[in-house]
């Protein structure tokens, strides 16, 4: 009960955030074990582009920091994760709502630990990828992100 209570206490902050509210895009629904994270980019004036379809800054920010936070709920204090590189594969003009489905899995998150773990190096970089489609399922655009992430092994108990 108190996680699903601060889960939504986390999607209301972000659609409060100035700097994610101003991307036009709403987080939907948060996971209390944060494994999943739903948004909605809404097609409106402020998401709109000089040629009517949603701009594409719109499209990438709005999708931006999840994969990150999902990482750094999961895996815990000893860990250090930051994005580290993006790439948005623009396939179709949109021109209505998009929304993405971000998760990660018991398995990713378990492979994440089990490599860091095995790694001569106390970091690695793991890739997500994510679509935002209309609401047919119709993909506008891919984006794959890079997420670093290192471990302080002195933090560990």
């Amino acid at each position: 009960m108190f996680d699903s209570l601060r889960a939504r206490l986390y999607r209301i902050g972000f659609n409060l955030f100035p700097a994610y509210r101003r991307t036009g895009g709403r987080v939907t629904y948060i996971a209390p074990d944060w494994q999943e994270v739903r948004i909605k980019l809404p097609h409106t004036w402020r998401t709109r582009n000089y040629v009517g379809t949603t701009f594409g800054g719109s499209m990438y920010a709005a999708i931006d920091p999840f994969y990150m936070m999902m990482l750094l709920k999961n895996l815990g204090d000893e860990f250090t994760v930051w994005d580290k590189e993006a790439d948005i594969r623009f396939k179709k003009p949109g021109q209505e709502t998009l929304y993405a489905r971000f998760t990660i899995s018991d398995e990713e998150l378990a492979a994440v630990r089990a490599e860091l773990a095995d790694s001569e190096t106390d970091s690695i970089d793991r890739h997500y990828t994510v679509n935002l489609v209309d609401a047919d399922g119709t993909v506008h655009a891919t984006v794959r992100k890079t997420v670093y992430v290192t471990t302080d092994r002195s933090k560990r108990v």
